[in-house]
């Protein structure tokens, strides 16, 4: 990919979403233009539902979960919603106490949106649970929460890995917490799986979301996983596909893909975090030593994801360097929000305790299995002279 004012592209926005592998533009190829509805029960609608089946497989060995536990979605939007409000239905449906939602403050819109939803539209009661300046949950905020009235909390959601500054949470501390009281665990997992170890039927959750695009798959594919016995209200009804939770004929090619990115994202984990592990904390370090009071947003490494670096520039607007460094080939996100064209502080970074200003000097830069040296060169290059761009722009 070229750009037309600074030739190649140094692509740093892994976690907004990250090429496809070849692996799955070959798993999709081989099947789009094959026919067959996979709910059919001729010839080729069988061949079409045993891909779903053995992508099914192949997604449950590499998640250490049961293939009956995987149920597809649209992507990692509809699995959150589909958790969120289907486990809230089907719980307080069982026990009408049970109107309380626990989260933290620092979720992805796909977990927060539905929830003030459910507030305005459903009488459910929402607690955000506060983080530390690290953006790590205070556990004992929530343990305090459950035991106040552990009877009428339907469920608890708490996302496995930030999207913003990769914060790694203490979902196991969370499990055990819920566990006591017998009450329901979802984590959204979209930026955690083929990054970090996870195993579902070792961490203790009921409910996991994941999606296609951010671990080399095709977009508008993803999954929940959800243990057997929780039960889950569908959003959409209709052919009653995927154990009645999400009807809808199945995208076969997509699902095809998506089990063969996740399933090399997970087999080439470990040696791929250590090597984008190693260029993020050369970009960090070298940054830092362009820009003396550039710092960093989030936990130590060993606790936050291995692309992730997340910098804030004092001085400077983030939409100003995203759009400087654009301009020179080099794409990143910030970790703001823009409204009718009003740039708006990041809700994760004010959780943490930055101010309104602090939460707008932002940078994210994330790596991802295309990243190479030379795009951390490419970045450490630009960023003297973008930054004393845009701190004079504002003076």
């Amino acid at each position: 990919m070229t750009h037309p004012d600074a030739g190649p592209t140094a692509y740093l926005d892994h976690a907004a979403t990250t090429p496809m592998v070849p692996a799955a533009v070959e798993a999709m190829r081989d099947h789009l233009l094959a026919v067959g509805n996979a709910s059919s029960l001729h010839a080729s609608g069988r061949r079409a539902r045993r891909v779903v089946e053995e992508s099914r497989e192949t997604i449950a060995q590499a998640l250490d979960c049961r293939p009956g536990e995987v149920v597809f979605t649209s992507g990692g939007t509809e699995a959150d919603n589909l958790a969120l409000k289907g486990m809230f239905w089907s719980r307080r449906g069982e026990d009408p106490r049970r109107t309380r939602i626990l989260t933290t403050a620092i979720e992805h819109h796909a977990v927060l949106d539905p929830l003030h939803w459910l507030v305005e539209a459903d009488d459910a009661r929402a607690e955000l649970l506060p983080v530390d300046d690290r953006a790590l949950l205070d556990v004992e905020a929530l343990r305090a929460s459950v035991e106040r009235d552990p009877d009428s909390v339907a469920l608890i959601s708490v996302m496995w890995a930030n999207n913003e500054v990769g914060t790694l949470q203490p979902i196991d501390e969370v499990v055990a917490i819920a566990a006591e009281h017998g009450i329901p665990v979802h984590t959204d997992a979209v930026q955690a799986v083929g990054h970090v170890p996870v195993d579902f039927a070792a961490c203790g959750v009921d409910a996991l979301t994941l999606t296609g695009h951010k671990l080399g798959g095709p977009y508008g594919v993803g999954a929940l996983v959800v243990r057997r016995e929780v039960s889950v209200s569908p959003l959409v009804h209709g052919g009653g596909q995927e154990r009645d939770i999400r009807s809808g004929t199945l995208d076969t090619p997509a699902i095809a893909g998506f089990a063969a990115a996740v399933e090399l994202a997970v087999k080439q984990r470990a040696e791929e975090a250590a090597r984008i592990a190693a260029l993020r904390d050369d970009l960090v370090r070298r940054v830092i030593e362009v820009v003396p009071d550039a710092h960093l947003h989030g936990a130590a490494p060993e606790h936050r994801l291995p692309g992730n670096a997340h910098l804030g520039f004092p001085g400077c607007e983030g939409d100003s360097l995203l759009m400087l460094l654009d301009a020179r080939g080099i794409e990143c996100s910030t970790g703001s929000a823009c409204s009718a064209g009003v740039p708006q502080p990041s809700h994760v970074l004010l959780a943490m305790g930055c101010t309104d200003e602090a939460a707008r000097h932002s940078l994210r830069f994330t790596l991802g299995h295309t990243s190479t040296q030379a795009d951390v060169d490419a970045v450490v290059a630009a960023i003297g002279p973008v930054v004393e761009r845009a701190r004079a722009a504002r003076r």
